[in-house]
C-alpha cells in the first residue's frame, strides 16, 4: 500500500504538516492524506473540550488548505485535503451542513464519545459494573452502524476502539461484527486499516482480526491509515502494516480522489 489516508498536523493534535508530509515522502509513499480531527458538536462538554484541545479545524481547515496548496508545489507526493470528523447521531445534520461547505477531498468518520466522554478514558469506564460497560459496548456499535447508514463518510476509522480501552475491551461480539459487516455491504463508506495502536500497548490493528474476518466474509474492502501524529509514527508503521496486509493478503482500495 502506497498511500496512507489517515495523518494528523498541528491543526488537530499532530505535529508541523511538513514534517509529516517529508515523513510520508522518506516512507516511500506516494500519497498521504491530512484528515485532522474536527468536531462541530453543540453538546457542552464536547464544545469544551474542543476548545481545551485545540481541534476547531471547522474554523482554519481554510488555513490549513493553503498550507496543502504551497507544500504540494515542491513535494514529490500526494497530498490530500481530509478530515477526521466526530460524529454522534443526534449531530447529523450539522456535520452534513458542515463538510458540505468545506468540500474536503474525502472524508473519514469516526466514533469518539460515549456519553459525552471519550472512549479512550479508562477511568470512566473502568468504575462502572460489568453491565454498564457492556451497555457503552452496545452504544458504541450502534452509533457506528449509525455513522455508516449516514453516507457522510468515505471511510470509518478504527472501527472497533472501544478495543483500546482496557476497560471496554471484550466486551465486542461476533454479532456486532456481523451487523457492522451487514451496513457496509450496503454503504458506499470503507473501513480502514488502523495501525493506531498496533505497535503500542493495545498491540493489534483495528479492526481486530476476528472482526477483519468478518468483513472479509462479506467482502469488504478496507482503506489504509497510519493514524500518526508524529512524523516518526509513519515510517515505523508502514513496514508493520505492509507485512499485515501481505500475512492476510489484503490489496487495500486507493481512493477516487
Amino acid at each position: 500500500m502506497d498511500r496512507d489516508y489517515h495523518v494528523h498536523s498541528t491543526y488537530s493534535d499532530g505535529r508541523f504538516l511538513f514534517q509529516m508530509v517529508r515523513a510520508a515522502d522518506e516512507a516511500g509513499l506516494t500519497g498521504v492524506g491530512i484528515a485532522d480531527h474536527c468536531n462541530v458538536s453543540a453538546r457542552g462538554a464536547l464544545r469544551e473540550q474542543k476548545h481545551q484541545l485545540g481541534f476547531n479545524l471547522d474554523e482554519t481547515y481554510e488555513r490549513r488548505r493553503e498550507a496543502i496548496e504551497r507544500l504540494r508545489e515542491e513535494s514529490d507526493i500526494a497530498i490530500y485535503d481530509g478530515v477526521e470528523m466526530d460524529y454522534h447521531p443526534d449531530e447529523e445534520d450539522a456535520v452534513r451542513g458542515f463538510l458540505s461547505e468545506a468540500e474536503f477531498q474525502y472524508t473519514i468518520g469516526s466514533v469518539h464519545y460515549l456519553d459525552g466522554v471519550n472512549v479512550h478514558v479508562e477511568p470512566y469506564f473502568a468504575e462502572q459494573t460489568e453491565d454498564d460497560r457492556q451497555a457503552a459496548v452496545d452504544r458504541y456499535f450502534d452509533h457506528l452502524v449509525a455513522l455508516i447508514d449516514s453516507e457522510l463518510f468515505d471511510v470509518a476509522a478504527h472501527v472497533d476502539l472501544v478495543e483500546r480501552n482496557p476497560a471496554l475491551r471484550g466486551f465486542a461480539t461476533e454479532a456486532h461484527y456481523r451487523r457492522v459487516a451487514e451496513s457496509f455491504v450496503d454503504s458506499a463508506t470503507i473501513p480502514e486499516l488502523n495501525a493506531g495502536r498496533a505497535l503500542d500497548e493495545y498491540g493489534e490493528f483495528h479492526p481486530a482480526p476476528a472482526f477483519l474476518d468478518v468483513l472479509a466474509e462479506h467482502g469488504i474492502p478496507v482503506t489504509v491509515g497510519s493514524d500518526a501524529h508524529r512524523p516518526e509514527e509513519i515510517g515505523e508503521r508502514h513496514p508493520h502494516i505492509k507485512r499485515y496486509l501481505d500475512a492476510r493478503g489484503i490489496e487495500p482500495v486507493t481512493l477516487d480522489l
